[in-house]
């Protein structure tokens, strides 16, 4: 196991919540266990490298539709430049 970058006691507040202090990331996923362990992982809006099933199908069956030549024709997007 890593060696710890910061240690402290914290309290939670009024409204159930606590603070991190020097905090590396924006966002983390909590696990709160019956013993009163609670766990915090580090996340992005998503959980980093994780896709799902049918995203990967999806772009496996696109990429399957592109190299037969099945595509829509070309958009235009035009009115949308400056």
């Amino acid at each position: 196991m890593d060696a710890a970058l910061n240690e402290y006691d914290a309290k939670i507040d009024t409204k159930k919540r606590i603070t991190l202090r020097g905090s590396l990331f924006e966002y983390y996923h909590v696990t709160e266990y019956p013993s009163g362990e609670i766990r915090l992982e580090p996340r992005e809006l998503v959980p980093p490298f994780q896709i799902s099933e049918n995203s990967l199908e999806m772009m496996d069956q696109s990429m399957k539709n592109l190299k037969k030549g099945k595509v829509s024709d070309p958009i235009d997007l035009s009115e949308f430049e400056d």
